[in-house]
């Protein structure tokens, strides 16, 4: 872990290294996962049949092999005990309220020639989505990616997940009941990406892909953009909290861990304009780690990637949080709105000293599948909008046409584009 005082003469060398650090893929995952791609092109199934093998343990053979059916996540459902039942609905309900409110609204309007002009938002046919499997299993991800596709209003969701040794995960068969989907593909990594962007026998190609994976399935998604749209290309999980001295360190180091529990490339940073309250953070995580069950990831991430900055000011952390980009952003001091207004690049954003980023990751409602790796400086969290694409339409008439036709035409030429211009001036006469 690295403890920086941003006064030191040599503070920006070092944080400029951690800004570039990059967390992501190696080489030898971007070589493996073309060749895992090209196979699936190339032989379909029987491919999807021997990877599954090969990384999950699992064989497919029968419809029960590669699929889970309806029924099956229906009595995961009945079968779950009530509380945690009813926390998966409340989530659901959350997350279905807030992205309800993100639906975009078709324009259509005359101009001042008396040209019509607007646009039209339609979904997309089909969408798969990508749930980890194994270790990263999480309901909460499901959620996530299956309720903004429905409130879209995507007809066909196919969900891909790998099923280690054939063992599936009873909430996350709860929630895919909870938000409606009755296709379910026991296939996982690059292969079941590819799967779905390239379509098989057994499984029909979607429009987009979205979810959180591993590298492979990250890379997978990166290098086949275009063949079908992605939401984003995740890395590892990111925190950064900026805290005044006023937090409880217990608080802000169980923060900081909640991230470095994911994995052990991700990162957890702390800014802060205290010392004392420093050291205090960096003790409370030592001493949290000697008990948390996920101790040995959690530890091998604020080990190699931790970081505690310790600013003159707060306000100096601003600057420092908008070249970081950071996935997540706490923002535990007295009036949060102040550093807000003055922050411009974070995934997402939680204020105040009672609003932990992991109430983020399951009920408040925001989508948890935001950009990592810096990303955030061009790039949004999953939406609605990822599943909708617009299209613009006009219509001219006679006299507006006449009204901007010629400088068309006259563009047209000067570009060298006879026939462009040809096609509006039969028209003009």
């Amino acid at each position: 872990m690295q403890f920086l005082d941003a006064a030191a003469a040599d503070f920006e060398q070092v944080f400029a290294r951690i800004v570039r650090n990059n967390r992501d893929n190696d080489a030898d995952v971007g070589r493996d996962v073309a060749t895992i791609l090209n196979e699936v092109r190339a032989r379909g199934d029987d491919a999807l049949v021997e990877y599954t093998m090969r990384f999950d343990g699992h064989r497919l053979t029968d419809d029960g092999d590669w699929r889970i059916s309806a029924e099956q996540c229906r009595a995961a459902h009945d079968a779950l005990e009530p509380t945690l039942r009813d926390a998966l609905q409340l989530a659901a309900d959350r997350i279905r309220a807030y992205h309800e409110q993100q639906l975009p609204q078709d324009s259509d309007r005359t101009d001042g020639i008396g040209m019509r002009l607007g646009s039209r938002w339609l979904p997309v046919d089909a969408a798969g989505l990508y749930v980890p499997g194994g270790r990263a299993s999480y309901p909460s991800s499901l959620l996530m990616n299956a309720i903004p596709a429905k409130v879209a209003g995507v007809k066909r969701l196919a969900v891909a997940t790998p099923t280690p040794k054939g063992g599936t995960n009873a909430l996350v068969l709860a929630a895919a009941h909870i938000a409606g989907i009755d296709e379910i593909w026991r296939v996982g990594g690059a292969q079941a990406v590819a799967a779905l962007a390239y379509g098989t026998k057994r499984i029909a190609k979607v429009d987009v892909v979205t979810g959180p994976g591993n590298a492979w399935v990250a890379e997978a998604k990166r290098q086949l953009y275009g063949v079908v749209g992605i939401d984003m290309v995740a890395g590892p999980s990111e925190i950064l909290v900026i805290a005044d001295a006023d937090n409880d360190p217990e608080w802000i180091a169980a923060d900081l861990l909640s991230q470095a529990e994911h994995d052990p490339t991700s990162q957890s940073i702390l800014i802060t304009d205290d010392l004392g309250f420093a050291r205090m953070v960096e003790d409370a995580v030592d001493l949290q780690l000697m008990s948390l069950p996920t101790a040995k990831v959690a530890r091998a991430s604020w080990e190699a990637h931790g970081v505690i900055i310790v600013v003159e000011r707060m306000a100096d952390a601003v600057p420092l949080a908008d070249r970081l980009a950071a996935e997540h952003v706490e923002l535990a001091v007295a009036d949060p709105q102040a550093l807000f207004d003055r922050l411009r690049h974070a995934g997402s954003v939680f204020f105040g000293r009672t609003t932990p980023e992991a109430v983020g990751d399951y009920i408040a409602g925001p989508n948890h599948v935001l950009p990592t790796g810096r990303r955030a400086r061009f790039a949004s969290g999953l939406s609605v909008l990822d599943f909708m694409k617009r299209t613009s339409f006009i219509d001219a008439g006679p006299g507006a046409l006449a009204a901007i036709g010629p400088a068309a035409v006259a563009l047209a030429e000067a570009e060298g584009l006879p026939a462009h211009a040809r096609s509006i001036e039969l028209r003009l006469k």
